[in-house]
């Protein structure tokens, strides 16, 4: 399980010219499933996200979470974070979790992030979108459950 953790003082996402996801302060993540995840390991990565300390105290220090700053997340399901590039010009998707278990699994993470962050908003799995940032540093960090 891949998450691409983006810093942003707002995002969201739209799909058929329709705002279906809308967030301020917060992280915009991007959500990679394979189909060697589970439960256990979206667990594992919600806790390290939503107690990542990359928010900047009084003293520009980054000292503060998502819950010490009222951040919010927008979560989006992103199979391409699992494109394999070794061979030729042409990305291979084999890697990426099945449809019907990663949305399940993707719907999972939504839920359990909602016991975490008061305010979760989501894209549309499978969906067609468009998203935009505001990338707050920039600052970008990278969970990858094989690296945890």
């Amino acid at each position: 399980m891949k998450f691409v953790i983006q810093r942003v003082t707002e995002a969201s996402v739209t799909t058929e010219g329709e705002t279906i996801g809308k967030i301020e302060k917060g992280f915009l993540v991007l959500i990679g499933i394979s189909d060697s995840d589970t439960t256990e390991i979206a667990d594992k990565l919600i806790r390290k996200m939503t107690g990542l300390r990359i928010f900047e105290d009084e003293n520009g220090k980054t000292n503060l979470s998502l819950s010490d700053v009222d951040g919010s997340l927008l979560l989006i399901s992103q199979f391409t974070l699992y494109a394999n590039c070794k061979k030729g010009n042409r990305p291979s998707f084999i890697e990426a979790g099945q449809p019907d278990m990663a949305n399940s699994l993707y719907e999972y993470i939504i839920e359990k992030s909602k016991e975490a962050v008061p305010v979760v908003q989501t894209g549309s799995f499978g969906a067609e979108m468009k998203v935009s940032l505001v990338n707050d540093g920039p600052f970008t960090i990278i969970l990858d459950s094989e690296q945890l």
